[in-house]
């Protein structure tokens, strides 16, 4: 069981970047596999990207693949995704999630413990 906060999240013009902060506590976060998901406005929450506990492993969506950047500081309980060249189809809540011992996962019900979100607004 960890504790989540987003952090980072604001308005944005189309190609620009942003960069959002996840801090963990609670328990020892370089256990936890870490996944961000996104909900945009009347639709589902679905999959952004994941890191294994270690680090050495990552996965992205196929709409984020080359924009976004995921990674995680372990001595910080942190972990980042890094998005460049936004445009407004990435507008949605964006939140991090953990899973103690977990691996390359994108399904939610993988995911023990959820952070409050943080919005991302891209306009045109």
């Amino acid at each position: 069981q960890v504790q989540l906060v987003e952090s980072g999240g604001g308005l944005v013009q189309a190609g620009g970047s942003l960069r959002l902060s996840c801090a963990a506590s609670g328990r020892t976060f370089s256990t936890y596999a870490m996944g961000w998901f996104r909900q945009a406005p009347g639709k589902g929450r679905e999959f952004v990207t994941v890191i294994t506990w270690s680090g050495g492993s990552t996965d992205y969506a196929d709409n984020v693949k080359g924009r976004f950047t995921i990674s995680r500081d372990n001595a910080k309980n942190t972990v980042y995704l890094q998005m460049n060249n936004l445009n407004p189809e990435d507008t949605a809540v964006y939140y991090c999630a953990a899973q103690r011992y977990g691996g390359i996962n994108r399904r939610l019900s993988g995911y023990s413990d959820w952070g409050q979100g943080t919005q991302v607004t891209v306009s045109s």
